[in-house]
């Protein structure tokens, strides 16, 4: 039986490593280089997870035996089955988060494939507002903002790839604050949350704002 034990960000650590090394192969002819980039590629793989078994080391050190595009595809069809989902989520629980917003309106949750999503996010139009459903120890956290597009390229919070940004505004309140104090917390995103998804290697500057403006 395949134990999932793959998440989204760290898939995307292993598809990324796969290309450059292929990048590699087909522009470098020197065989130490080549060596030196198939041990980096598997180390860097390899500290993206915390606690790994041995079978799940071998498995994902195969990256660094392989020569063909077939080889590297085979090797990441071959990971899927050990992908975890996003937690199972449903519409209700999605408008708890959101208690304020009575006309709250979510996406299909049948139409998302879930082994590639580390944090669900949809964008209201009418609103201009962003909301974001991240799940943290055992739990759902629900952040809502103002969304403003910039229209131009810039390097995003979450996911840190060069793409077209919106400016995301969060207000909160301060523990202990009277009804009217907030503030507000403002940082560049990707606009476009399936990419950025798709890019995402490390959860620590996604979890680092939505903790900090958690409700």
């Amino acid at each position: 039986m395949n134990t999932p034990f793959i998440r989204n960000h760290q898939f995307n650590v292993i598809k990324k490593q796969t290309e450059f090394l292929q990048n590699t192969l087909r522009t470098v002819a020197d065989r130490r280089v080549l060596e030196t980039v198939r041990y980096r590629a598997a180390t860097i793989i390899m500290e993206a997870f915390p606690m790994l078994t041995e079978h799940q080391q071998q498995m994902l050190e195969q990256i660094t035996s392989f020569e063909t595009a077939y080889d590297f595809q085979r090797y990441l069809s071959a990971l899927e089955p050990y992908l975890v989902p996003y937690p199972t989520i449903t519409l209700k629980q999605i408008q708890k988060l959101f208690p304020k917003n009575k006309k709250l309106k979510v996406p299909d949750l049948s139409s998302i494939d879930f082994r590639y999503v580390t944090y669900l996010s949809w964008i209201d139009i009418a609103t201009n507002k962003l909301f974001i459903v991240y799940p943290f120890e055992g739990q759902f956290i629900g952040i809502e903002g103002r969304i403003t597009p910039t229209h131009k390229k810039g390097y995003c919070l979450f996911c840190n790839r060069h793409h077209e940004l919106a400016f995301f505004l969060v207000k909160t309140k301060p523990a202990n604050a009277s009804p009217d104090n907030y503030h507000a917390v403002g940082q560049y995103v990707c606009i476009e949350n399936r990419g950025c998804n798709q890019s995402i290697t490390d959860t620590g500057s996604l979890e680092k704002f939505i903790l900090s403006v958690r409700k």
